[in-house]
């Protein structure tokens, strides 16, 4: 297939969406279709052949954090073109809602369209105000994709519709087979504890963990807490907040792939200590392929991510005192550990790139043949048989 896919976030910064849209269109090149990507970047932002920019992007609140979009007549212009010149079987856009080139390509594109929706709400006065301007538009997608439950919660309640969940992908062996480094490998008396995350962005929840060391340290006071991500304020705030303690909390920076993958490796426990706001959960799925045993929120998203709380344990969202009193549990139950740490590499081979692209070619299939349905056959019919089907074939993998 001539596949083109649509990212609405800027190449210039890392994120899920952006991780997402690249391990996709390399699953697919290695497959032998061929794939062009359009999202923002700067000029300057190295990115992959494939990649065609839309333009620079401009920071936006969105979702409780800042997301790198462009919009206008450049960016208009510029899908245009790229829809234009790529003569796609389908066009796959990611996001469609958001004001972006996934929104523009949607209005654009008159072929075959996958839609993948990545935002969980419980409730967004945004998505309300939008839905009138966007409706039309949405009426034009042959297929839908949520990545989560959540996500597909969100697009049932305020656009209407359903979709097919098929869920984030993760090269589950590339973590599984990486090294752990010395560096960041713990001991009985010395265990070690990561978290990964923006830390300027509040629902990551780093605010969290901090508030959870004290009594960590308490328990176990040779705990290490490792905190990799991009941000100013970590030190500053863990300084505040835990004194002379704060030694205590080694903050790593941002961190190459590889990286990620020999951290996680390394340590006795993951963190993800996050208030709100995620559909999914791909870094407890990296953490679970690298044999991290993973302490998360009970949100829903991480609740089924983690079977419930047999392939990771849970605390209540928010609550820094049941965190550290559940970390501590689990660091002390080497047994327990190692039993959840079983569990979570079975759970997590449903989310390899392998099955997750196996499940967007059926739809982008389903799309297409939808597209040519036979005259006299309504494809709204055809969609709604092979949405079944797809939901039965996942339910299955499962």
């Amino acid at each position: 297939m001539r596949v083109g896919i649509v990212c609405p976030y800027s190449f210039d910064v890392p994120g899920g969406v952006q991780f997402h849209v690249r391990d996709l269109a390399a699953e697919l090149l290695a497959r032998g279709h061929v794939v062009s990507v359009l999202a923002p970047a700067d000029d300057d932002t190295p990115v992959p052949e494939y990649l065609t920019s839309a333009g620079r992007a401009v920071p936006v609140r969105y979702n409780g954090a800042v997301a790198r979009l462009t919009f206008g007549p450049v960016t208009a212009a510029r899908t245009r073109k790229w829809v234009a010149s790529g003569a796609f079987d389908v066009v796959h856009v990611h996001e469609p809602v958001t004001p972006s080139p996934s929104a523009l390509a949607l209005w654009i594109a008159d072929g075959p369209v996958v839609a993948t929706f990545h935002t969980a709400f419980e409730r967004s006065r945004s998505l309300q105000v939008a839905y009138p301007l966007v409706r039309q538009s949405l009426e034009k997608i042959s297929a839908r994709i949520a990545v989560s439950e959540d996500a597909r919660r969100t697009l049932v309640d305020h656009l209407g519709g359903d979709a097919v969940v098929i869920p984030n992908g993760v090269y589950v062996d590339t973590f599984a087979d990486a090294q752990p480094d010395e560096r960041w490998t713990g001991t009985p008396n010395a265990p070690t504890v990561a978290f990964l995350g923006r830390l300027d962005e509040p629902r990551k929840g780093l605010q969290v963990l901090l508030a959870a060391v004290p009594a960590v340290l308490d328990a176990i006071p040779g705990t290490r807490f490792l905190i990799a991500g991009r941000g100013e304020t970590g030190p500053d705030d863990a300084r505040e907040l835990l004194g002379e303690r704060a030694g205590s909390v080694e903050f790593l920076g941002g961190l190459s792939d590889d990286d990620k993958a020999r951290l996680l490796s390394s340590v006795d426990a993951y963190i993800a200590p996050q208030t709100g706001g995620e559909s999914f959960g791909i870094v407890l799925v990296e953490a679970m392929s690298a044999g991290a045993a993973v302490v998360a929120s009970d949100l829903g998203a991480f609740s089924r991510v983690l079977d419930d709380g047999a392939a990771g344990a849970l605390f209540r969202t928010g609550d820094e005192a049941d965190l550290a009193r559940t970390l501590v549990a689990l660091l002390r139950d080497p047994e327990r550990r190692a039993a959840m740490v079983r569990h979570a590499s079975d759970v997590v081979r449903q989310y390899d790139w392998s099955a997750v692209t196996d499940q967007v070619l059926a739809v982008y299939e389903m799309a297409v043949a939808g597209r040519h349905a036979p005259v006299g056959e309504d494809p709204s019919s055809l969609r709604g048989a092979r949405l079944f089907e797809l939901r039965r074939r996942a339910g299955e993998s499962r």
